[in-house]
C-alpha cells in the first residue's frame, strides 16, 4: 500500500508564495506523524493567483488545493490528503469538503480552455526526470529529426509556419536555412533567454519546468543548421531557471542525449549556459553577442546578419526560448499540425502572460486568433482592483497602449501591426481607470534613456529628450500644448527611423499610442481616432 504523489511546484512564483514552506511543513508532519509521504516538486500550472498550488494524484486525475500556507497543512493531512485510500479510492469525503479543495487541475476553466503544445509538460512532470521527459514525449522529435536530412529538418520548421516568439516574429526556418546555406567550419546555436520584459514570464516558467524541451529543441536546430556548439543566454535574474538549465545540461549530457553524440547516434552538440549582466538592451540579440564574448552588451551593426556572421564569427541561430521550445513538438507531430493552430500569417500557439491589475494572473497557452478581451476577462477575470479596464500595454515596456476599441481585434502579428499594437513576447499588463498614460508614457522615456547601451544618438540622447519634452507637455498652459505635441511626435519619429535597433525604435511606441488614444491624460482634447465617428 503507498501512499499518494504530492505535487507542490518548485517554480520561482511559487516558491514567492511559500511553496517550500509548505513543502517543509508537509514533509514535517508526516514525518512526526509516521506517515508515508511521496512529494514531488513540479512546475507551476501557471495559475498563479492560486500558488501554491498543491496538487494530489487520484484515479481520475490530480486534484487541486490552493492556495495553501503552511500552516493549511495540518488540516489536509488531517482530513485524509496522505491516506492510502486517496491513492486507491479517491479523495476521503473530508478532503472533498475542504474549502481549498479546487477540484480536477485540469478540469478547471482557466486550465481547460486553453490549448497546451509548447508547455503541454509544464506542471505535470518532475523537470528534471529523464523518465519523466522520455515518458511524455520526450526525445520523440530529436529521434525524428535524425532520421532526416538536414534540409528536411529545416522544410518542417518552415511548413509549420513558426516565427520567432521574442518579439521580431521573424520566420525561424527562413533564419535555419540561411546559416545551415552559410560555409563555415563552425556553426552556433544561441538561445536568448534574457527574459527582460515587464509582465513576461513564459521563458523563466518553461526553463523551470520542462528545461529539456529547451535542450531538445536547441539539438534539432544543430541537426538542422550543421552546428557543434551552442549557448543559452539567461538572465542574471533567473537563478533558479539557471539552476535547472545548468543541472539539465549536465543529466542530458551524462544520458548521451547531448555531448559527443546526440542520442548516442547524431553528430556531437555541446552545450553551455551562460549567465547574462542585468543589462536590459542585452536582450537584442547583437549585444548578447557581444556580452557571451565578454565584452560590454552594445549592439552591432547590420550587416553581416548573425545568420552569416555572428557568435564568434561563425554563422548562429539564435532564436529566444519559446520558439525552440515549439520546435519538438513541430517535429515529432509534423509540420501540418502545429499550422493548423493560429490566424493569418501567425500559426501555431502562444503563451500569453496576464499580469498587472488582474484578478487572475497567469500564463495562457492559446492559438493565435484569440481577443484581448478574452483573455483579461474569460481567463483573466477583469482587474483585481473590480474597476474598469483602461488601458493594457502589450509586448512589454515598448509596446504600444491598446484601448477598448481594440480589444476584440483578433491577436496576430499582422493584424495588431495594422492598428499600430505589437504582440511582442506576448506579455499583457493591465491598468485600470486610476492610471495616468501620460505618467506611463514618461516611464517608456526614462526606461530607454536607462537602459540604451548608448551607441546611437536617436536612442541615447533622444530618450532623454523625451523625458523633458513630456514633462513640459503635461506642465504647459493650453495655448502651449499644440507645439509640444509636435515636438514631441517629430522627436518620436526621429528615433523609430532613426535608432540603430529596437531599443530606440520601439520606445515610441507606448509614447505615441498614450497620445493616441489618452490625450486626457496629457491636458490635450480628445480627438476621433481612426476608425472611431
Amino acid at each position: 500500500m503507498t501512499s499518494p504523489t504530492v505535487w507542490i511546484p518548485r517554480d520561482a512564483a511559487a516558491l514567492a508564495a511559500g511553496a517550500d514552506d509548505v513543502a517543509d511543513a508537509l514533509t514535517a508532519i508526516a514525518s512526526t506523524r509516521g506517515l508515508s509521504l511521496d512529494l514531488a516538486r513540479n512546475g507551476s500550472r501557471g495559475l498563479l493567483w492560486l500558488e501554491p498550488l498543491l496538487e494530489v494524484t487520484t484515479p481520475a486525475g490530480r486534484v487541486g488545493f490552493g492556495p495553501v500556507r503552511a500552516e493549511d497543512v495540518a488540516g489536509l493531512v488531517a482530513a485524509g490528503l496522505l491516506d492510502e485510500s486517496t491513492a486507491l479510492d479517491g479523495l476521503s469525503d473530508a478532503l472533498v469538503a475542504h474549502p481549498l479543495r479546487l477540484g480536477l487541475v485540469e478540469q478547471l476553466p482557466y486550465f481547460a480552455r486553453q490549448q497546451r503544445v509548447t508547455f503541454a509538460r509544464v506542471g505535470l512532470v518532475d523537470p528534471l526526470s529523464l523518465d519523466d521527459y522520455a515518458a511524455h514525449g520526450g526525445w520523440a522529435g530529436l529521434d525524428k529529426a535524425l532520421a532526416m536530412t538536414p534540409a528536411a529538418v529545416v522544410g518542417e520548421v518552415l511548413e509549420s509556419g513558426l516565427r520567432g516568439r521574442g518579439g521580431a516574429a521573424f520566420p525561424a526556418g527562413i533564419k535555419w536555412k540561411t546559416v545551415a546555406a552559410a560555409p563555415a567550419p563552425r556553426k552556433a546555436i544561441v538561445c536568448n533567454a534574457d527574459e527582460g520584459d515587464s509582465g513576461t514570464f513564459s521563458d523563466r516558467m518553461l526553463m523551470e519546468g520542462d528545461p529539456y524541451c529547451l535542450v531538445e529543441g536547441m539539438a534539432i536546430a544543430a541537426v538542422a543548421v550543421g552546428a557543434t556548439y551552442g549557448v543559452i543566454y539567461i538572465r542574471s535574474e533567473y537563478p533558479h531557471a539557471e539552476a535547472a538549465l545548468r543541472e539539465a545540461v549536465r543529466r542530458a549530457t551524462a544520458a548521451g542525449h547531448i555531448g559527443a553524440a546526440l542520442r548516442g547516434k547524431g553528430p556531437a552538440f555541446r552545450l553551455d549556459v551562460r549567465r547574462g549582466a542585468g543589462s536590459y538592451v542585452c536582450g537584442e540579440e547583437t549585444a548578447l553577442l557581444e556580452s557571451i564574448e565578454g565584452r560590454r552588451g552594445v549592439v552591432r551593426a547590420k550587416p553581416p546578419l548573425p545568420a552569416i556572421e555572428g557568435l564568434f564569427g561563425w554563422p548562429t541561430v539564435i532564436n529566444n526560448v519559446i520558439t525552440l521550445a515549439s520546435v519538438p513538438r513541430i517535429l515529432a507531430d509534423g509540420a501540418q499540425a502545429y499550422h493548423a493552430f493560429g490566424a493569418g500569417r501567425s500559426r501555431g500557439t502562444l503563451p500569453f502572460q496576464l499580469a498587472g491589475n488582474i484578478a487572475r494572473g497567469g500564463l495562457v497557452e492559446a492559438p493565435f486568433g484569440v481577443t484581448l478581451r478574452e483573455l483579461m476577462f474569460d481567463f483573466g477575470g477583469g482587474t483585481r482592483s473590480g474597476r474598469r479596464v483602461k488601458a493594457v500595454q502589450m509586448g512589454g515596456p515598448l509596446g504600444a497602449y491598446v484601448p477598448e476599441s481594440q480589444w476584440d481585434v483578433p491577436i496576430d502579428y499582422e493584424a495588431y501591426a495594422a492598428v499600430g499594437a505589437t504582440v511582442g513576447h506576448g506579455g499583457i499588463v493591465v491598468h485600470d481607470d486610476t492610471a495616468n498614460l501620460a505618467g506611463l508614457a514618461r516611464y517608456a522615456m526614462a526606461f530607454c534613456a536607462l537602459e540604451s547601451c548608448g551607441k546611437c544618438t536617436p536612442c541615447r540622447i533622444g530618450s532623454t529628450r523625451g523625458v523633458e519634452v513630456v514633462e513640459r507637455l503635461v506642465a504647459a498652459p493650453v495655448s502651449l500644448k499644440g507645439a509640444q505635441e509636435e515636438l514631441l511626435r517629430d522627436l518620436c519619429d526621429t528615433m523609430v527611423a532613426g535608432s540603430l535597433c529596437a531599443m530606440g525604435g520601439m520606445t515610441p511606441f507606448p509614447v505615441l499610442s498614450a497620445l493616441d488614444h489618452y490625450p486626457e491624460d496629457f491636458g490635450l482634447p480628445r480627438r476621433a481616432a481612426a476608425g472611431e465617428p
